[in-house]
Parts: C-alpha cells; structure tokens; sequence
C-alpha cells in the first residue's frame, strides 16, 4: 500500500505523522519531531533546513528565511543569498526535508500527503501550499483545517459526544473553531480568526521594547542593523517563552554593538506583566473572534464542553486566563499544542489510505463564495452587489446554483466574477476570477444559471448556462489563480530538485551520504563550516572563550574521524552555542 504522511507546515515549525500499528506517531529523527520552518544557504551556497537553517540566522540573516507562511498565497518574491524565490518554492524546501525524514523512517518513497492549513487561509493560500506539495513531489491528497486536524487528534482519544472550542494560536496565524463530535463524526460547525496574528507578532513587539531601552540606556538606534534585529528577536522568543513559567525574564546580550569603540552590553529584566500589556490587544481580538464563532455555531458559552489549545502560542498563561474568565471552562492541553495538528494530519492521512474508520470529518468553509450583479447597497444603486452563493461556515463539499438575468436585449456577453469575502460590495471582496460568457441573443431578462461546487480541499469549480441555449462555460478556480502553468511547474521542480541535490544537509539529523568523509583526513561539509566560523573569532574572543573553542573543535575532530557522529554533532551544537552567545 502506497503510504500517506500528514504534514502541519506550520508558521515557526512544522511536523510530519504517520500511523504505525494502528497509532498515530509524529515522527522524529534525534530529536523531539518539532523541525524549525526555516530555510537557508549556508556558507557553501547550499541548502539548509530546520534547527540548522534557523542556528545560522543570527549570523546570516540575509540568506535565511523564517516565517514564510505569511507569504503563501502573495505574489512576491524572496531574496535568499543571491537567488530569488516564490514563497511556494520556499515551503517546498521544507516540505522536501519532511518527505525525507518520513522516507527514512518508512523506508521506502513517499509520494502523497495531507497537509494542514489554517482555517482562515483563502483559496489562494490553499492553493499555493498545494503547488508547494507538488513543487515537493507530493500529491496533496487532501487539505484539511488546523483546527479540524486538532480535534480528531482529541477526537480519538475522547470519542464521547461533546461540543468544543479549539483555540489555535501558533507562531503566525490564529484560528477559533466550534466543533461537534458525536458517534464517531467530527463536525465543524463554525471558524473564524486571522491570518496575521500570532507569536512571531509578540515577539516583535518584545523587540520593539527592547530596542526602545536601547535606545535609552545607550543613546543608540539599533533597527536598521539586520543582525542585531536577528539577535534581539531570537532574544525576545527565549524571554516569552521564559515568561509562560517565571514572572520575570531577564535579557542579556553581550558585545551587541559598537559605539564610540566600545562594545555595548545590554542587560535588561523584562516582566510578565509588561508583556502581557504588550500583546493585551491582539488576545483581546482573539475573544472577539470567539464570540463571532460562537454566534455563528449558534452555541452560547455554556454549551461548550472543553476547551482545546493549539499552537505553541497557547502556553502564554494569559491565553488561558481570559478563556476560563470568556467560558467558564479551563483549557486541556493533554495532548502537545505543537504536535496535535500533525497527529491530526496523521489520521486523516491512515483514513485517506483505509487503515482508520473510527469517525467522520465534516469540515466548514470559513469565507463566502459569490459573484457580482446589479443591485442595491445601502438603498444605493450599483453595479458591485456582492451576491453569495456558498456562505460562511457551510459544510463542505457545498454545492450552490443560483440564476441571473440579462439585463439588454441581444446581450452579447457577461462578465462573470467571482468573488470570496463578506462585504456587500464585491470590489471590497477578493476576486478569484473572471470569465467572459458569450451569450446568444435574446431579449432582456433572459436566465442563466451559475453554479458553484466547493470541494472538500475549499478548491471551487464554477459552472455557467445560458438556459435558453444550454451553452455553458466551466472554470477551476484552483486554475485561475494558480502561479504556475503545467510548465512552469515542471520548470520549477527540475530547479528546486537541482538545487537540493547539492544541499549540505536536510531536515535535522538526517544523514546524507554526502556528509561522510572522502577520506580519513577530510570532514564532512558542515563540520568544516562550523570549524571555520569558530576560527574566525578566536582573536576577538576572550582567553577562556578561545581555549574552549579550541578545545571543541579537536573534539569534533576525534569524533569525526572515528565516525561517532552523534558526539560530533552533540561537540558542534556545543560550538555553536559559544559562538551565538560571544556574537
């Protein structure tokens, strides 16, 4: 049997899961399974993933990437090193890793996956993580909701009837979900949240403070320096993360930055109560968007049964005080917040291969579907009416046929638009897509029928008949607003494919053959650079610095020449440490 991995390409890290001997596993290799989204080039120009990629972004944040997620859907391109890249070429990168690492477990191709996105994504965000499983050489089987990912993670292991709220705040998007499970079926009922809120915003908000004090204490603008920004945000996400167990965290950066030709070393106590001032705003907006949720579900507070927490972001102790103090409930968190999505991806992907039935997925599409016509907005004639056929929150698939007439005799064409979005005008909507209809003449007021059918991935076919005639014209929005041509992602995949090829190294821990030594007195590529970067700051750093780092290096040195890799790697990771914390 062909195997199906689940996959939550997540915002700050990302998970692959598989089911073996009937259990859903999140699947590691020397480590927790938790892979940084990070993508980078190291100093040999080749490709680098995971906790190696995100290690070198303090040093090099040119040629590092970090939340790419946020991008997905944009047509923009990012600069890594000297190259260019779409944001779906980037997530492939680290989608590539993922389907390596499975591989390895598995032993044997992977070539088909469920990926989680979301719920809030539109149609183009869905569509570019498809054409980025693809650019990966991963048939994306099906794309399915964080949130819906969760709760049949919590689904099979407490099957009993029960109404839920999943709150899902990760590293960049948040997502609220009101779920039914009941006999086995796991039923969204309602979703809503924001694609641009999550850890990575607080955490710059802590920069934002940090480099204020800065300011402050040394009468000195740090912004504008690229690695000393990398610095302060790795700096502002240890503090937060402090700041979920102690009330206080303090910041230390020594040799920050020169000024007057000194080094500047910066020393601050930041406390939880000023953070949590900080991002009081944005959680604020998060309760707002459970009474949307809530309201929509057609639930009051009392009718929710448990609380579900995902995303790493959820472990900042206000998030469960406001919703204890919002539903009168404490939240669970039995299962991990970071790896429940990715176990929930797991199971859908045992279920799409026919090794799990033990429940139903009935999920929701979080925004409206329409067109534009004639009509009225606020007691205003226009040519913008938005007109929903599939709305908010309606069970997917959806199917909705809806008709309109001509508005002149001999009418030669019509435009029809499609549309995604609440707003009564369709211009303040996003338009997905076009099509020019040419009709066959005939009076005014003559019908013709649109047809919308929204599939389980959110991915809408649309289908248009002139009924007099029953000529039609059909159109796949996942067409209309795809990046690539058939081409152009061919073209695309021989690219990233050639580029990985001569990478350094892949998701973390994973061994590469082109890692072991050629012969007895060479090092593998990344030891090598590692060994270089530490040489580079023996005369900048202080004696007991220096002869510790000596000392490292003829350790990674022994080790690699007896092939006792995992002491190499643990001697490296060690190196790397001192080198981040001397700057």
């Amino acid at each position: 049997m062909e195997p199906i991995i689940g996959i939550d390409l997540g915002t700050t890290n990302s998970e692959v899961a598989f089911i073996f001997n009937g259990e859903i596993e999140v699947i590691t290799d020397n480590d927790n399974g938790i892979v940084p989204s990070c993508v980078g080039l190291n100093e040999s120009g080749n490709v680098i993933v995971g906790t190696e990629a995100f290690n070198q972004a303090l040093v090099s944040p040119e040629k590092t990437i970090l939340s790419v997620k946020r991008l997905m859907g944009a047509e923009q391109q990012i600069k890594l090193g000297e190259e260019l890249f779409t944001p779906q070429e980037i997530s492939a990168f680290i989608l590539k890793g993922l389907k390596e690492r499975a591989e390895k477990r598995l032993q044997q191709t992977v070539s088909k996956a469920v990926i989680t996105v979301p719920a809030y994504f539109t149609d183009a965000q869905r569509q570019a993580t498809r054409e980025a499983g693809e650019i990966a050489g991963l048939q994306v089987v099906r794309i399915i909701n964080e949130p819906t990912a969760a709760s049949l993670a919590y689904e099979r292991v407490n099957p009993e009837t029960r109404r839920i709220l999943v709150y899902d705040l990760g590293g960049g998007t948040f997502d609220v979900s009101i779920v039914k499970v009941e006999q086995g079926v796991v039923e969204v009922l309602s979703s809503t949240g924001d694609n641009h809120l999550g850890g990575d915003d607080f955490d710059w908000k802590i920069v934002d403070h940090l480099a204020g004090e800065i300011q402050t204490q040394h009468k000195i603008s740090v912004k504008d320096d690229p690695m000393i920004m990398a610095r302060l945000k790795r700096a502002a996400e240890k503090a937060k993360i402090e700041l979920s167990a102690a009330p206080f965290a303090m910041v230390e950066e020594d040799h920050l930055v020169k000024h007057g030709g000194k080094d500047i070393h910066f020393s601050y106590e930041l406390s939880r109560t000023a953070f949590e001032d900080m991002i009081e705003p944005d959680l604020s907006r998060t309760m707002e968007s459970i009474t949307r949720a809530m309201k929509d579900a057609a639930v009051l507070p009392s009718a929710i049964e448990k609380i579900i927490l995902v995303g790493g972001s959820t472990r900042i102790p206000m998030v469960s005080r406001m919703l204890e103090e919002k539903i009168g409930l404490q939240p669970h968190g039995e299962i991990d917040p970071d790896l429940c999505v990715a176990m929930g991806a797991g199971m859908q992907a045992a279920r799409e291969m026919g090794l799990e039935d033990s429940g139903v997925l009935i999920d929701v599409t979080p925004y409206t579907f329409g067109t534009s016509a004639l009509g009225e907005i606020d007691g205003r004639p226009t040519e913008t009416r938005a007109v929903p056929l599939i709305r908010r929150n309606t069970k997917l698939p959806a199917r909705k046929s809806e008709v309109f007439l001509t508005v002149y005799d001999d009418q030669e064409a019509v435009d029809v638009q499609v549309c995604q979005g609440e707003a009564p005008d369709a211009l303040d909507n996003i338009l997905l897509g076009n099509y020019l209809f040419e009709l066959t003449k005939a009076p005014a007021g003559s019908p013709i029928v649109l047809h919308f059918d929204l599939d389980l991935n959110g991915i809408l076919k649309i289908k248009a008949v002139e009924k007099n005639t029953g000529n039609e014209i059909n159109a796949v929005i996942e067409n209309a607003i795809s990046r690539f041509s058939d081409q152009e992602l061919v073209d695309t995949q021989n690219r990233i494919n050639g580029i990985w090829s001569g990478k350094g190294s892949a998701v973390d821990g994973e061994d590469n053959a082109s890692e072991k030594p050629d012969s007895d007195n060479a090092l593998p590529a990344k030891y090598e650079e590692m060994i270089t970067r530490a040489r580079a700051t023996l005369d900048a750093a202080a004696e007991d610095d220096r002869d510790e780092i000596i000392n490292i290096i003829e350790d990674i040195r022994d080790a690699a020449a007896e092939e006792r890799w995992e002491d190499a790697d643990a001697a490296c990771s060690e190196l790397d440490d001192i080198l981040f914390y001397i700057g």
